[in-house]
């Protein structure tokens, strides 16, 4: 890496996940194909009432519980007590999809509806009126240049940013906090990563700037201030009944960012600057620079 700033040796690439559905269950993968709006197929769907505004986890806990796994050509959705549901990975298979609008935070964009057999799958899992919404091919969305300038970039339905980096080393310390207090550890799934590095040391990926892995190159931009999802278990789609709380407040002793108003932070959002269309593999080696 250029501009002499020190570099970390030898960390790898330890998981991959993406998350077809937003604040639905994650797929833990070996490898994933890269592209400018995050990981393949990552956030490409989402859970919308009536009128297309966001469902998640911060008021529907049991999102937790809806599965997704690729087969072939079709993203097959499960839930416990439900009828396995499929339907098209691409959009232009979803033969006369209405298009509707989709809300994600501030952000309003085309999307398709992925028609009612969906929308009453969804609706009867989670006890209210709900519809499966498709990013729309010819959408964009773009990612805030706060904190991506001079870079442009955009993103399908995550929070903000294309990829969530975080580190195994920070996740074992968090961890060895809780069992001090004989509260239970959680798994990375807690923090919804794409990419997990094993290597760093804990909380370097604060000040990481640049990683390469391969022939992709990450710009790590903006730390993640932590909504409640956390501390919903991810296994059982509701928090600890011992335990509701954490991690959350096992990080509030040490994690509160200046930066961001005492905002609790883990992990780190990246943008993609090189490696388009290139695959991630689990076990790669990563270049990370700190940068202070």
């Amino acid at each position: 890496m250029s501009g002499g700033l020190p570099t970390i040796a030898m960390p790898v690439l330890h998981e991959i996940f993406v998350y077809p559905i937003k604040s639905c269950a994650g797929i833990s993968l070996h490898r994933a194909t890269l592209f400018e709006t995050g990981l393949e197929y990552d956030r490409h769907w989402m859970v919308t009432d009536p009128a297309g505004g966001m469902l998640t986890q911060r008021a529907h806990a049991r999102m937790a519980l809806i599965r997704t796994a690729f087969d072939g050509d079709e993203l097959v959705i499960d839930a416990p007590g439900m009828a396995t549901l499929r339907t098209p990975l691409q959009a232009e298979a979803l033969v006369d999809a209405k298009p509707m609008r989709a809300t994600v935070w501030r952000d309003t964009v085309d999307a398709l509806d992925t028609g009612e057999q969906t929308a009453q799958w969804f609706s009867a899992f989670l006890g209210l009126p709900a519809r499966l919404a498709r990013f729309a091919p010819s959408a964009r969305r773009d990612v805030s240049d706060k904190w991506t300038a001079p870079h442009v970039t955009q993103t399908r339905f995550a929070d903000q940013f294309p990829l969530l980096v975080v580190s195994q080393a920070s996740l074992d310390d968090l961890n060895a906090r809780l069992s001090a207090k004989g509260a239970p550890g959680i798994a990375a799934n807690r923090f919804r990563p794409n990419l997990v590095i094993d290597g760093l040391d804990a909380y370097d990926e604060d000040h990481v700037g640049e990683m390469r892995i391969g022939d992709v190159q990450l710009r790590l931009v903006k730390l993640c201030t932590r909504c409640p999802i956390p501390s919903i278990d991810q296994d059982t789609g509701a928090p600890n009944p011992a335990w509701p709380h954490e991690p959350l407040d096992t990080m509030s002793a040490y994690r509160g960012s200046e930066q961001f108003d005492g905002a609790l932070t883990f992990g780190k959002n990246a943008i993609v600057l090189e490696g388009e269309g290139v695959a991630l593999e689990v076990g790669r080696a990563v270049d990370a620079e700190i940068e202070f």
